[in-house]
């Protein structure tokens, strides 16, 4: 009896507890389930454990470099600075809570397969890293409230099953106006942005005279932001390099050369020591990616699997990149403008909010606001043309500097680490579901229950009476979308029809842009 106990507590400590291994034999359990081979079962399983090793090798990398940039926005700005990074934070939570994280993740995908399957929210959530840091956004809030594991876990798994149906529904309207038709959803945890873009792209050009931001020439010497490595390193080079260079003047050479482990020797070693950081956080933020598609490579093809023979008809719901190729101009220019945004909000945060509420002051990086920027710019220009792709990238960047920066209220110990989670979805619903659980633990129960039950039925009513009803929200600009077009031909646009809808014109991609993925067969 002994030895089955001991038996027992060894496959539970030491490998149902150890999220590395947990998510292992959950990626061979998919793949067994696909009647994949013993080679691919056993490769497949060894990638995803891998992978996970990778993001805690990669957390710890971002830890040291945003220490000393941590020292210096402290020494030189008087109040905690921030940079926002999905990947970092949700590397330094797994030391903690990676095996709550996995159960939860595991179990909200299954919540959202049942409800894909029994509700009229047939979407398949397929962006798997952000499957991950939402699971840590809700492991880390509802903890840090003091839920119990179990709560956590289960009531977790329903939140995250819930929003992984309810938010490609709620921005479907807008989603089907730059597609034309409903072959595909966004499935990305910056959906509030891209609703917010498309509103106010409409609000700026009601009448639909505004240009297509395809009709203008972008330099190809700006392209190179799109590489996510890059952006994050130079972002952060030059972020080192500002706030170095003021700390240097404020604290004098001293106290500035001690904020790097060993000190500096010079002015120029402080500096180029600063340039190494910076670099070194792009490295870190590489290697999390990398293991975070490590991952995923082999996980969600199962789940992929698994949701095509489970829910018939599913619509998938894929990253925010989906729809870059319908208006690769508005990418770059919903990017620029949200990091304008951004930079406004860093201000009103250092002049106004932050003294006034305490609040942490949140520093643009480039990647977040080149992804969720872009993508609002496309949403912007698909309701509002020029117009609407920088007011609506503009407002992106406002609404990711002001939300992470009341959402670190919400993170308990986590609201120190130097980094938070960045798209607006992490803002809004961590705030929410923060301050529901911290009214204790029956309460918060019923609060985060009723919270799961009014965005679930939200949805669905959005569905039948908005998406299923056709609703366009530019009726406007259906001429003027017919003419975005490279060859500026009007009838070179492609007309889709989208279920129980009118037909939608749709912005044409760019000659040589990736080709978006065909509609699935009925």
């Amino acid at each position: 009896m002994n030895v089955l106990v001991t038996i027992a507590e060894f496959l539970v400590n030491e490998f149902l507890s150890v999220p590395a291994y947990l998510i292992g034999i959950i990626t061979a359990i998919g793949l067994i389930a696909l009647r994949k081979s013993v080679g691919q079962v056993a490769g497949g399983a060894l990638k995803a454990v891998l992978g996970f090793l990778l993001i805690g090798a990669g957390a710890t990398l971002v830890t040291a470099s945003l220490a000393p940039l941590g020292i210096m926005i402290q020494g030189a700005l008087g109040a905690q600075g921030v940079v926002p990074t999905n990947e970092a934070i949700a590397g330094i939570a797994q030391e903690q809570f990676g095996a709550q994280v996995a159960w939860l993740m595991i179990l909200g995908f299954v919540v959202a397969i049942l409800l894909a399957r029994f509700t009229p929210l047939r979407y398949v959530f397929l962006t798997g890293h952000h499957l991950l840091f939402m699971a840590t956004l809700i492991t880390v809030v509802m903890a840090s409230a003091g839920m119990p594991t179990v709560v956590v876990v289960v009531l977790g798994a329903v939140l995250l099953g819930v929003l992984m149906v309810s938010l490609p529904a709620l921005a479907q309207p807008w989603t089907r106006r730059i597609t034309g038709d409903d072959s595909i959803a966004i499935g990305h945890f910056g959906t509030a942005g891209y609703i917010a873009a498309g509103a106010v792209g409409r609000l700026v050009d009601p009448q639909g005279r505004s240009r297509s931001t395809e009709d203008l020439k972008v330099p190809e010497s700006l392209r190179f932001l799109r590489d996510s490595m890059v952006a994050t390193a130079l972002s952060m080079v030059l972020m080192y390099l500002v706030v170095a260079v003021v700390y240097l003047v404020r604290a004098g050479q001293a106290t500035a050369f001690d904020a790097f482990e060993g000190g500096a020797s010079d002015v120029g070693n402080y500096l180029m020591q600063s340039v190494t950081q910076g670099l070194q956080f792009g490295i870190a933020v590489a290697v999390i990616l990398f293991g975070v598609r490590t991952i995923l490579g082999e996980l969600v093809p199962a789940f992929q699997g698994i949701a095509a023979k489970v829910v018939p008809g599913a619509i998938p719901a894929l990253d925010a990149p989906i729809v870059f190729p319908y208006a690769q101009n508005a990418v770059l220019i919903g990017f620029l403008s949200s990091f304008a945004g951004g930079l406004i909000g860093l201000l009103v945060l250092g002049v106004w909010l932050g003294p006034v509420l305490g609040l942490a002051l949140i520093l643009p990086g480039l990647v977040p606001h080149f992804f969720t920027g872009g993508a609002a710019g496309v949403y912007g220009n698909a309701t509002g043309g020029r117009r609407g792709a920088v007011a609506g990238g503009f407002v992106n960047g406002l609404l990711v500097t002001f939300l992470p920066a009341l959402l670190l209220k919400v993170l308990g110990s986590f609201g120190s680490a130097n980094t938070t989670f960045g798209d607006t979805d992490f803002g809004w619903f961590g705030i929410l579901i923060g301050y529901s659980a911290r009214t204790g633990v029956l309460p918060g129960i019923v609060l985060l229950v009723v919270v799961a039950a009014v965005l679930l039925g939200g949805a669905i009513l959005m569905q039948r009476r908005v998406v299923d009803a056709g609703w366009d929200p530019s009726p406007a600009r259906t001429a003027v979308g017919a003419s975005a077009t490279p060859s500026g031909d009007p009838a070179a646009a492609p007309q889709r029809t989208a279920p129980g809808a009118g037909s939608y014109p749709r912005v044409a991609p760019p000659v040589g842009a990736p080709t978006p993925p065909p509609p699935p067969a009925d």
